[in-house]
């Protein structure tokens, strides 16, 4: 099985940073051509794209399906195929899960809009162009969604943060029921990652170095491994794999 990705196109949305970034230049290095995302960031989306050398940014809210449809069309029509994407973008309210009146409607369509309904908007609008690139490779083409261990365990930013993360583990199995064979949809599940975003999280950066078997927190780079080892993973589909140190185990 070969471990480059000369020739094939990847779209990573939330990818200016974090994951999203880290997830961009693995597969830059293993020879794809990369699609860089993020709804504002524009700076730092367009210097990691002239860092990667052949890559492209486009900004773009993912939670409006017209802006989500436009980039799929935009990274197929630059590039002449999509063979990858990654549904990295996300957003949370970090809020303590006993203080539920502070959970407003307006912070569920927050989260939902983009981590859930974001999801859903880019995979259906890359469907068509997945499925043709599937024609001409091995393995057919790769969707995988960047979910978290909040969708698997009582755990997370928020209720509504996790409960945004467990619809999007049960639709990446439901897809993977339906896109077979020419698309395979996969999820990784990570726990506290140290990234831009999680920087001030002392306290659970502390419990999780206490209480996870591996005594540690992920690095973006660490996901962005698994990320890549699910696009090579021909006959897998359907699953979710946690990248947490192993402290789901706890």
């Amino acid at each position: 099985m070969s471990t480059r990705l000369d020739g094939k196109v990847a779209l990573v949305t939330g990818s200016s940073s974090g994951i999203g970034a880290a997830t961009a230049r693995a597969l830059s290095r293993k020879g794809a051509t990369v699609v860089l995302n993020s709804s504002s960031s524009a700076p730092a989306g367009q210097a990691l794209a002239a860092e990667l050398g052949d890559a492209t940014y486009v900004m773009a809210d993912i939670s409006d399906e017209t802006q989500a449809r436009e980039l799929v069309e935009a990274s197929a029509r630059r590039n002449g195929r999509l063979d990858i994407l990654v549904n990295n973008a996300g957003v949370t309210v970090k809020i303590p899960h006993r203080e539920i009146d502070e959970v407003t409607g307006a912070v569920w369509a927050k989260i939902l809009g983009v981590n859930l309904l974001g999801t859903w908007n880019v995979t259906a609008a890359a469907i068509p162009y997945l499925r043709a690139a599937a024609r001409d490779q091995q393995g057919g083409s790769v969707v995988v969604n960047v979910s978290s261990l909040a969708g698997i365990r009582p755990t997370g930013s928020s209720i509504p943060y996790g409960v945004s993360k467990a619809a999007v583990n049960h639709m990446t199995l439901m897809l993977a029921n339906v896109l077979g064979p020419e698309i395979r949809v996969n999820a990784v599940a990570p726990g506290l990652v140290d990234t831009p975003w999680t920087a001030g999280w002392d306290d659970e950066r502390s419990l999780v170095h206490s209480r996870a078997p591996l005594k540690s927190s992920a690095q973006p780079e660490d996901v962005a491994e698994v990320i890549v080892g699910l696009v090579h993973s021909y006959q897998v589909t359907g699953e979710v794999v946690m990248v947490d140190g192993g402290l789901h185990l706890r």
